[in-house]
């Protein structure tokens, strides 16, 4: 999908076909507002805010976590401007802060073109931002700010994979510029796909009815333990307004990328080269691509794909969850069927293309 500028942003949306949602008016729309900064940060810092092991309100999640989310504003444009006439755009998110350096959390889409970036704290205190780096294969982004210590209340971060469908669980973000806005409800399904602006699946994703909205992107998702979760990315909507099934990024995936992203301002992904079958009940290849693993590997469309190593491949997500497990470089031994017959090949895995 081609980047939008911020201002028109807020109203449009990500067609269903592009995300791989199956056509029709339903459409994914990016949370970002085009007019309003987005505020929300989760940081871990020198003591960092306590999880509870007891359930907790959400009048208690919000008052723990509430100065761990920011709002981000993000100025577009300037002399070298892609605007016509030069001029500049401004945009909003939510982020959360992440470590005890001022490190935040939010969307790729949220800092997507920024030329300059500013973060509002719980007590209207605003500092510079830069970027640190983002990755466009998980709509994920870490910003720095240089704060004092007292401004920096990380929050703790969960285990998407221990989250359960009925968990009760929070949003806390700045919905068209509303900042601190909390909203409530349960964790809808699990195990969601939802696609980024590449194209590039993004797994496991936790769906929530909690209402999140333009503004929401990047902000976090809290389960009742007051535990960062997940970070709101999307809705599907027919109107582009909250109609109860958003899509957060899973919280393991976040520390995984954001990890990359701290050391090396980079991530880097495993990448094996097909595209499934998206009608098949299998991990049916619908097309290999040229000059990839599976093209040197002799991997045609119509192979099924079965096991990767020692896991059974049954789906499309199974086989991308599988490759995803891995890093660039890592050989793997792949087993898949053709017609009858079932072959075993080892191949060494790419680095996926940006």
């Amino acid at each position: 999908m081609p980047r939008r500028s911020r201002q028109t942003l807020v109203a449009s949306l990500l067609a269903a076909a592009c995300l791989g949602a199956g056509g029709g008016a339903v459409a994914y729309a990016t949370l970002s507002d085009g007019n309003t900064v987005v505020r929300q940060v989760t940081v871990q810092r020198a003591e960092p805010i306590a999880s509870s092991s007891a359930p907790l309100s959400v009048n208690q999640i919000y008052r723990r976590a509430y100065r761990g989310v920011v709002e981000i504003t993000v100025t577009e444009g300037g002399t070298t401007s892609p605007i016509p006439g030069g001029g500049q755009a401004q945009a909003q998110g939510s982020g959360w802060v992440y470590d005890a350096s001022g490190r935040i959390v939010t969307n790729q889409h949220v800092v997507d073109g920024a030329s300059s970036i500013s973060v509002r704290f719980w007590n209207g205190k605003t500092y510079k931002a830069k970027v640190v780096g983002t990755d466009l294969s998980t709509d994920l982004a870490v910003i720095k700010v240089d704060a004092p210590a007292s401004q920096l209340y990380p929050l703790a971060v969960g285990d998407s994979s221990a989250v359960q469908v009925g968990d009760g669980v929070v949003a806390i973000g700045s919905p068209f510029g509303l900042e601190e806005t909390v909203t409530s409800g349960i964790v809808s399904a699990l195990h969601r796909s939802i696609d980024a602006r590449n194209n590039f699946t993004i797994n496991d994703s936790i769906q929530t009815d909690a209402a999140i909205n333009h503004g929401n992107s990047g902000g976090p998702l809290l389960n009742n333990r007051g535990q960062v979760i997940g970070v709101n990315a999307q809705i599907r909507s027919d109107s582009g307004g909250n109609e109860g099934v958003g899509f957060s990024i899973p919280s393991n995936t976040v520390r995984l990328i954001a990890g990359q992203l701290i050391s090396s301002g980079k991530a880097e992904h495993a990448y094996l080269g097909v595209s499934i079958d998206a009608a098949a009940a299998n991990a049916r290849i619908a097309e290999v691509r040229p000059s990839t693993p599976a093209k040197k590997a002799g991997l045609k469309g119509g192979d099924i794909v079965i096991q990767v190593d020692d896991t059974t491949i049954s789906t499309g997500n199974d086989l991308t969850r599988a490759i995803d497990s891995h890093k660039p470089g890592d050989t793997v031994t792949l087993k898949y069927r053709r017609g009858s017959d079932v072959h075993s090949v080892d191949l060494t895995l790419a680095s996926r293309p940006s």
